[in-house]
């Protein structure tokens, strides 16, 4: 007969949960999240109400007088570089360019030749006025021939007439031939006079045929080349020029600013300023106002303003934009 075994047997039974037990967890546990954020909320509520009821820090300082010949800003500007010397040659006559002696960013000198014009015609108009000239000069020559001979002839008529052998019509018409050779003599002198002054106009036009500098400087444009047309009007539809070139006298360069209307009260003449190039953002540059040009922009409600540099910068080209801090002491 066999004997029962005392080795016990595993029951997977004993594992089991029961019912009551898996709800009562799932129940503690739902609890304890509606717990933890009710807990976040009021934090955050109470965090809230603590930032909201803080007064904020405020930082006191005192004010300090500034120190004596220490500089105070007054007003600050933009504006641009200007020569007060710019000038657009332009020819006095109408004709066309044979020659340009010059190109942008040639130094010229005062009455050097910058371009010359056909000068054909004009020199054909002077040529006719000299000869004009010429012609009422041999008249005259003529004429003071005649004259002599006119004069002999009335000095005779006269003695003859005194002895009673000639008539006084002889005398009269003697008188009256010296008379006529003297107005002819003053007539041609006149036209001596006239041509004198149409060859003086037909030389202007042939000096006007070459075009100079007016003063010395830098030629910054070339505005008209040979074979161009070129009129002090314009005209020819757009087809003529009216400038042969710009010249600059970079010795004259100031600053000229817009100045809002309600802060021109704080410029004077004489009034110390401090400019920054943008070309040169790093070299300040020092000048006086110059003038307040009196009267003002109805448009964007400003006045001109112009100043010179203390120290004119080499090398400073017209039309660059500056910004300008006016300064007192």
């Amino acid at each position: 007969m066999a004997t029962p075994s005392n080795t016990p047997k595993h029951d997977l039974g004993s594992l089991r949960i029961s019912d009551s037990h898996r709800k009562s967890g799932g129940s503690s546990r739902r609890w304890g999240l509606i717990v933890l954020v009710i807990l976040v909320l009021a934090g955050a509520a109470f965090g809230a109400f603590k930032f909201r009821s803080q007064r904020p820090v405020v930082e006191i300082a005192t004010a300090s007088k500034a120190e004596i010949g220490g500089r105070q800003a007054m007003l600050s500007a933009s504006g641009y570089v200007t020569p007060r010397r710019r000038a657009t040659v332009a020819a006095k006559i109408t004709g066309r360019v044979t020659n340009v002696f010059f190109d942008e960013g040639t130094h010229v000198r005062e009455g050097q030749i910058l371009a010359t014009l056909d000068d054909s015609d004009v020199k054909r108009a002077l040529d006719s006025a000299k000869a004009d000239r010429n012609a009422s000069q041999a008249a005259i020559a003529d004429y003071e021939v005649q004259l002599r001979n006119a004069e002999r002839e009335l000095h005779r008529a006269l003695e003859l007439e005194k002895a009673g052998v000639q008539t006084e019509q002889a005398l009269d018409s003697a008188r009256m031939a010296a008379d006529s050779l003297r107005a002819k003599i003053a007539l041609a002198k006149e036209q001596v006079a006239a041509s004198a002054a149409r060859i003086g106009e037909a030389q202007q036009n042939v000096d006007n045929t070459v075009i100079r500098a007016p003063f010395s400087g830098i030629a910054v444009s070339k505005d008209a080349q040979v074979g161009e047309m070129v009129s002090p009007i314009s005209a020819g539809g757009g087809f003529t020029r009216t400038g042969i070139a710009t010249v600059v006298d970079m010795n004259s360069n100031e600053m000229e600013l817009d100045v809002n209307e309600s802060y021109i009260s704080k410029v004077k003449p004489g009034g110390k300023v401090t400019a920054l190039l943008d070309a040169y953002p790093g070299n300040p540059l020092d000048g006086r106002v110059r003038i307040v040009i009196p009267t003002a922009d109805r448009q964007k409600a400003t006045v001109k303003v112009r100043i010179s540099f203390d120290d004119l910068p080499k090398l400073i080209a017209p039309d660059a934009e500056v910004k300008v801090s006016h300064v007192s002491k």
